[in-house]
């Protein structure tokens, strides 16, 4: 009897014990962009004192040192601040987009590049700095975004249904078309614009301004928030087809308007800095292995990491050398041998087994 006593009280030490460190490393999760943007802002290959960064944002923000313009204040606030902004709003986007994808085909190990977003996005991009440099580069992004996501899932329709694997297998065709389209691009412009089309391609927050941080703010408005406030349904989806019927969910239509959140999301963060991979595949496979798959708490947490991880991957790029490292260089380094070491580690308790 003692010894039952024993153990009952030690489970439950246990459980509590698990409960407080889940709790813990679900704090960390949600501050860590926060950390990781004041980490960002006094790192730079520009040494700025860490007294004077402080008394330019107090500056911006209350005009009370009266600073003026300077070189710093420029740094700060026009260079630095900006790319900060943005690179979170492109992890935000990016994340969401790959928790969507996930959810609605329940396979972790799909990402925005699965149906040809990624590629459409860069076609479109290639097209509008090759050859028509006066028109919007987000608009055409969208567009062969829109185009790679309406021919992949085309392609997969048969009768009335569409399945998941033939989804996922058009995307894949789709997506080497639309990279092979960029490379016939790459060969026929002239070796200026052909800089400017594989450095694009490569991803960077270089030109990053406060006119691209609005343009971002405005996907996120628009392609993140509507899939943030229903993010529950993609708990019904992540259970199949039937399930989710049975439970209310119109499965084609809802299917339908996630992966257009999803390509809406994706075309403007692409157009924005070009293509950054591993960010909508690492970061909710990683949130998922430390919350499970509940998505109404995996949606926000994916957020909040996406955003830390984008950060910190630019902040890396910019730091480490003179030069900026295009960004999608650093996440791939990182992202691979991560993704595998995630992989090993925590097989057993991934994707809700």
């Amino acid at each position: 009897m003692l010894r039952t006593d024993f153990t009952g009280q030690f489970l439950d030490c246990r459980t509590r014990l698990s409960q407080y460190t889940k709790v813990i490393k679900v704090g960390a999760v949600i501050l860590s962009p926060i950390i990781t943007a004041i980490v960002a802002i006094f790192s730079g290959a520009y040494n700025v004192d860490y007294h004077l960064v402080i008394k330019v944002i107090l500056d911006e923000i209350f005009s009370i040192y009266g600073l003026g313009d300077t070189p710093e204040k420029t740094i700060i606030m026009d260079i630095r601040m900006p790319r900060i902004l943005l690179a979170g709003i492109v992890g935000c986007s990016l994340s969401s987009a790959g928790v969507c994808l996930q959810g609605i085909f329940r396979n972790p190990l799909v990402d925005p590049f699965i149906l040809g977003i990624s590629a459409g996005a860069a076609l479109g991009c290639a097209i509008t700095i090759g050859f028509f440099d006066f028109l919007p580069l987000q608009m055409m992004a969208f567009i062969f975004a829109l185009i790679a996501v309406g021919l992949a899932y085309g392609i997969s329709k048969t009768q009335e249904d569409v399945p998941r694997l033939a989804l996922i297998l058009s995307g894949v065709v789709v997506s080497a078309f639309f990279t092979a389209l960029v490379s016939i691009i790459k060969f026929l412009v002239d070796p200026h614009r052909l800089q400017a089309i594989v450095f694009w391609l490569m991803g960077s927050f270089s030109l990053s301004d406060w006119r691209s941080v609005w343009i971002g703010s405005c996907g996120i408005v628009l392609g993140v928030l509507p899939a943030f406030l229903m993010r529950w349904r993609l708990n019904a989806m992540s259970m199949g087809d039937e399930e989710a019927l049975a439970l209310g969910v119109n499965v084609k239509r809802e299917r339908f308007l996630f992966i257009a959140l999803s390509t809406f999301a994706t075309a403007v963060s692409t157009s924005l800095c070009g293509i950054i991979g591993w960010v909508g595949l690492m970061v909710p496979h990683l949130v998922r292995m430390l919350v499970g798959p509940d998505h109404r708490v995996l949606f926000p947490l994916s957020l909040c990491l996406g955003a830390a991880f984008m950060i910190g991957a630019d902040t890396v790029s910019r730091s480490i050398t003179g030069f900026d490292i295009p960004v999608g260089i650093v996440t791939a380094l990182t992202g691979a041998p991560f993704f595998v070491y995630l992989m090993k580690r925590g097989r057993e308790v991934t994707w809700g087994k």
